[in-house]
């Protein structure tokens, strides 16, 4: 295989060059989720820490201080004096920010993100990393809680917050951390997929379809970083990779990989199957075979098939590190998920106001699958900002009709700071809305999220489920809607924006 565009290459020397014993670690651009969570586990390790960012709000700027670590707003040279003996680099900060600049002129070491977690956490552990393009989250924190549940105590790192642990990281004392594999890249110095550096043991691939279309040129692209994770594992490792996928078989195919291979689905041909699933009260049960004989029956708080995907890598990763199906079905039983996945922000005036973090069309259309499943017989609102930056841009316009088209009713916010396309490339909700109304489907484009919130107050009934779609924080939209629904109806309609 040729050599990829992205391959990873240092501007100095010193990267990858760290300290004997460290003492002081900055990191730039301290407010990200990611970012954020490095900076409490490095202090939870007896680092002293500080941070700095332009942009400081909650809940990671509250959470940096309740860990005690210094956060500077904005980015200045004296906020590295005194001088740090490593400096962690954020993928959002560019080569002329002025802390970058004085690290480099001063000759501090330097790291991104993913290569400081490799070394300080991850070192010799068996990592267990899940890459694809969905389903990363969720798939990371249910190994993680099943391994803690069977008292393996693992580390791991996970781009959400677990509500079982009411956190985004573990640094556990066991063999193991389970680490969220993610593609986008990873520093101005560092442009490879964060995942080129977690040194995987076990790896998962739930998934491959084209995304993040600021960093790769089209699915090909994308397809080039996934061969060459799978390509990491070790000839004793193993790969654990969705049988549904069908670029997934494919890559299985044509790429050479010398770990053992182990494939998961709901479709026959899968050495992991769901044979058997359905919907409870509290969530799904499904049963579950190994190489056609059955293996056990789990029960989770998850829905949707997309979720019974997500057990089903759970299981096989499990039973590859030792565990019986008993403990594996404890760990699934108490699993209680991450937040912003179908989280329930509240129910008003019998409304179900639930906040997700959707945005690529696969995962609009599976998390609208899992919401049918979850309120059969309710009228479902999709509200959808268009906000990451493939989102943003024209091309997924023709998938999003399709997926949307799971929704009764359809309300599209404005483009997040659109302005920075231009039009030909640029996502238009016009036209999305004009595609899901030749569908038959109530949709409108609603520019301004208090019209939204108004429309929906005016509309809403009994028994909707309202899900709200963003990967940011829409402007408070979940809270403000609640506080307005608890208000009493207005007298007066007010037409829909066109």
């Amino acid at each position: 295989m040729s050599e990829p565009s992205w391959r990873c290459t240092a501007l100095r020397s010193n990267v990858d060059v760290i300290p004997v014993q460290p003492r002081h670690i900055h990191l730039i651009a301290a407010c990200g989720m990611g970012m954020g969570s490095l900076a409490g586990m490095l202090k939870a390790s007896g680092y002293q820490v500080t941070g700095s960012d332009q942009h400081i709000y909650p809940p990671m700027s509250t959470q940096l201080q309740a860990w005690g670590i210094p956060l500077y707003n904005g980015f200045r040279p004296e906020h590295l004096a005194p001088r740090p003996d490593l400096v962690i680099v954020g993928n959002a900060v560019s080569r002329d920010n002025p802390e970058a600049v004085v690290t480099q002129q001063a000759g501090i070491p330097v790291l991104s993100f993913p290569q400081a977690l490799a070394h300080f956490f991850i070192r010799e552990r068996h990592s267990i990393v899940v890459a694809g393009t969905h389903g990363k989250s969720t798939t990371t924190a249910l190994i993680a809680w099943v391994l803690q549940a069977a008292g393996y105590d693992p580390g791991f790192f996970v781009g959400a917050v677990m509500r079982n642990v009411d956190g985004t990281f573990g640094l556990g004392q066991g063999a193991h951390f389970v680490v969220e594999g993610d593609e986008y890249d990873s520093a101005y110095f560092d442009k490879g997929p964060k995942f080129m550096h977690y040194r995987p043991c076990t790896g998962v691939l739930t998934s491959l379809e084209f995304d993040h279309a600021d960093i790769y040129r089209d699915l090909a692209h994308v397809r080039e970083a996934f061969a060459r994770f799978v390509q990491l594992l070790p000839a004793d490792g193993c790969l654990i990779a969705c049988h549904d996928a069908p670029h997934v078989r494919d890559l299985l195919r044509t790429v050479p990989i010398t770990a053992a291979i182990q494939t998961y689905g709901l479709e026959p041909g899968a050495q992991w199957q769901a044979v058997a699933w359905q919907a409870e009260p509290s969530g799904s049960c499904v049963t579950v075979q190994y190489r056609g004989q059955e293996f056990g029956t789990f029960s989770s708080a998850l829905y949707g098939p997309h979720n019974v995907q997500n057990v089903l890598a759970t299981v096989a990763v499990a039973h590859r590190l030792g565990l019986s199906p008993a403990q594996i079905a404890a760990g699934l039983s108490s699993y209680a998920h991450i937040k912003r996945r179908c989280e329930v922000r509240g129910v008003v005036r019998g409304i179900t106001i639930l906040d997700d973090f959707a945005h690529h069309p696969t995962a609009v259309r599976v998390t609208l699958e899992g919401v049918r499943q979850a309120y059969p017989g309710s009228r479902l609102w999709a509200v959808f900002e268009p906000r990451t930056a493939t989102s943003r841009r024209a091309v997924f316009q023709q998938e999003y009709a399709q997926a949307f088209g799971l929704a009764d009713r359809v309300l599209i916010a404005e483009v997040f700071r659109g302005d920075q396309f231009a039009p030909a490339e640029r996502f238009s909700p016009g036209v999305l809305v004009a595609s899901l109304r030749a569908q038959g489907l109530g949709a409108w484009f609603v520019p301004q999220t208090e019209a939204i919130i108004t429309q929906l107050c005016h509309e809403a009934q009994p028994a909707d489920v309202i899900v709200i779609m963003s990967n940011g924080g829409f402007d408070n939209i979940h809270q403000r809607l609640m506080t307005a629904l608890e208000q009493p109806p207005a007298s007066q309609l007010v037409e829909p924006s066109e």
